[in-house]
C-alpha cells in the first residue's frame, strides 16, 4: 500500500475541472474504503475525455495519488483496455475488431477500406485530427461480425456502403459543430462592437 499524503490529491485538482473531481468522488464513494482500485477505470475515463481523448504520463500519476493506489496499478489499466489511449489521437478513434471471428467475416477488408478512405494507416491520424483508425481484440459483438465501434457506437455486418454512410455521418456532425461554433464568433465580434459603439 503506498503512503497516503492529502496533499497529493491537489495534482489532480489542477489538471481537471472542480466537476470533474466531484464525478470521480462519486464513483470512489460506490465502494468501501479499503476498495481503492475500482474506480481506476471511472477516474482515468473522466480524466482521459477532459484532455482530448488520451492520458499523459502525468495524468495517469496524479490518478494514481489521488486515488491512493500504486502507479503501476493506473499504468495497468490505462494499457489493458483498448478504450484508453497514451498517445494523441483523432477526435475520431475508429476501433476495428481484428479478433477471429471479424477476421474470418471481412475485417482485413474493413481496414484496407478505411485506409483507402481516409489515406492514414491503421495506428495513424489524419492530418485534420479528425480521424484515428487502429484495431483492437474482440468487443463482444461477434455475431454483428465484421464490426467496429467509433464515437461509443457499434456498427456491425459491416460493408463498403456502410462504412461510407459512418464517414459521412460524421462528416455531417463536424460541419453543423464547425457552423455552429462560427455563428457565435460572429454573435459575439457583433456583440462587442455593439458595446463599443454604445460607449462611444
Amino acid at each position: 500500500m503506498t503512503d497516503f499524503n492529502y496533499d497529493q490529491t491537489r495534482h489532480l485538482k489542477k489538471l481537471i475541472p472542480a466537476e470533474e473531481i466531484t464525478a470521480i468522488d462519486n464513483w470512489i464513494k460506490k465502494y468501501p474504503p479499503e476498495r481503492k482500485r475500482p474506480p481506476i477505470i471511472a477516474a482515468l475515463k473522466v480524466v482521459q475525455d477532459h484532455n482530448g481523448n488520451y492520458l499523459t504520463e502525468e495524468m495517469m500519476q496524479a490518478v494514481a495519488e489521488y486515488l491512493d493506489v500504486p502507479h503501476v496499478a493506473v499504468y495497468e489499466v490505462a494499457t489493458f483496455y483498448s478504450m484508453f489511449h497514451l498517445d494523441k489521437v483523432g477526435r475520431h478513434v475508429i476501433s476495428v475488431c481484428n479478433n477471429i471471428s471479424c477476421s474470418l467475416r471481412g475485417a482485413d477488408k474493413v481496414i484496407e477500406h478505411l485506409q483507402n478512405r481516409l489515406n492514414i494507416k491503421v495506428g495513424e491520424t489524419t492530418e485534420d485530427g479528425l480521424y484515428t483508425i487502429k484495431t483492437v481484440e474482440c468487443m463482444a459483438a461477434c455475431g454483428g461480425a465484421p464490426m467496429l465501434e467509433v464515437d461509443k457506437v457499434y456498427h456491425e455486418n459491416l460493408t463498403e456502403e456502410k462504412i461510407d454512410q459512418i464517414l459521412s455521418d460524421i462528416a455531417a456532425v463536424e460541419l453543423t459543430q464547425n457552423s455552429s461554433s462560427k455563428q457565435h464568433e460572429n454573435d459575439a465580434d457583433s456583440s462587442n462592437e455593439f458595446s463599443g459603439e454604445a460607449q462611444d
